[in-house]
């Protein structure tokens, strides 16, 4: 089963590996996306994914970079990541893809699209429950715990909402953040209390047609709308809304005024690529000035920062974008 997920997401994340080709089975080549490969001869590839055992790794033989293909996954697109973690997480493959279904029956008639959760919201926990103490340490406000709901069993319930995983052994406790328009639940996303979890947020889609945003239920259409990447992080901005694994069209939506808000990462070539993209559309894009160290909005305002102030100072739009692009970005 590993071997199979593996090979799935190196052929989804193909088309963007220069020269890439099937030399046999389990054998991959193309240019290194790490050094850039020969910069002499611009034929030459050296970058290889390989099979060991019931894995997939990869190895360049110009830097010398090696690693699992989790991790050069990981590195080339995030979202795709997440998805294939999700993909091994579903099917009961952890550590070394060690396989234990634990068989379920769905349920003959499935929830989907809900009004609310059969869960205790976060603002009716005690004081000093874990899920609320995380979030107060976060500095949540506290308007905003009444929004979001704590479960014990994550797989488990989810299972109860939408059948999903095949195996529930080793279920954990989960932050439940609902995704809604209007009063209607049609998703949500699980949030790790685990500092250790590779995988800390988990988005379950109760209508697959819908758009994986959180935060819908709440913008005003004729003010700017703010585009960040983390549901918390939304938590800190009126009008705001985030991004839940996904990649977002406003244009879809009828927004006339919005603003994208992505992480201060300057060596994330994916940050990096989709802020250049965001910049060239002749989009309103935040480029966070050098003195600020923090990558995220949260971290921004635990370390001290007015992030509303700050996004509005450092909002750009055309050449004066593509010009603080260029001083901003590491890669």
């Amino acid at each position: 089963m590993s071997i199979l997920t593996d090979t799935n997401f190196l052929l989804q994340l193909s088309p963007r590996l220069d020269k890439f080709k099937k030399v046999r089975d389990y054998l991959w080549n193309f240019r290194c996306p790490h050094c850039g490969d020969s910069q002499r001869n611009k034929n030459k590839a050296r970058g290889y994914v390989f099979r060991k055992k019931s894995d997939l790794y990869y190895k360049c033989h110009n830097c010398g970079v090696s690693k699992s293909f989790t991790n050069f996954l990981k590195d080339q697109d995030t979202m795709l990541h997440d998805q294939y973690v999700m993909e091994r997480y579903k099917s009961g493959l952890t550590g070394r893809a060690t396989n234990t279904p634990s068989p379920l029956i769905p349920s003959s008639k499935p929830n989907f699209v809900k009004k609310d959760f059969n869960l205790e919201r976060i603002s009716e926990l005690n004081k000093s429950h874990p899920a609320r103490t995380y979030l107060e340490k976060r500095k949540i406000p506290d308007r905003c715990l009444r929004e979001l709901y704590y479960c014990d069993n994550f797989k488990q319930w989810t299972n109860d909402q939408k059948y999903t995983f095949s195996d529930v052994s080793n279920d954990e406790p989960r932050i439940i953040i609902p995704l809604k328009k209007g009063r209607t639940i049609f998703g949500f996303q699980g949030r790790s209390l685990s500092p250790k979890n590779k995988l800390r947020y988990i988005t379950i889609m109760l209508d697959d047609e819908a758009p994986k945003i959180y935060g819908l239920d709440k913008i005003n259409k004729s003010k700017p709308i703010y585009i960040v990447e983390g549901p918390f992080d939304s938590l800190f901005l009126e009008n705001s809304v985030a991004m839940a694994g996904s990649d977002l069209d406003p244009r879809t939506f009828g927004w006339s005024d919005y603003i994208w808000v992505y992480d201060n990462e300057p060596r994330n070539r994916e940050i990096v690529n989709r802020l250049t993209k965001s910049v060239n559309r002749g989009d309103k894009v935040v480029i966070w000035p050098k003195s600020v160290e923090q990558k995220d909005i949260n971290d921004m305002y635990l370390s001290g920062h007015n992030v509303v102030d700050m996004v509005k100072l450092n909002t750009y739009q055309g050449l004066k974008a593509k010009a603080k692009l260029i001083g901003w970005k590491r890669v």
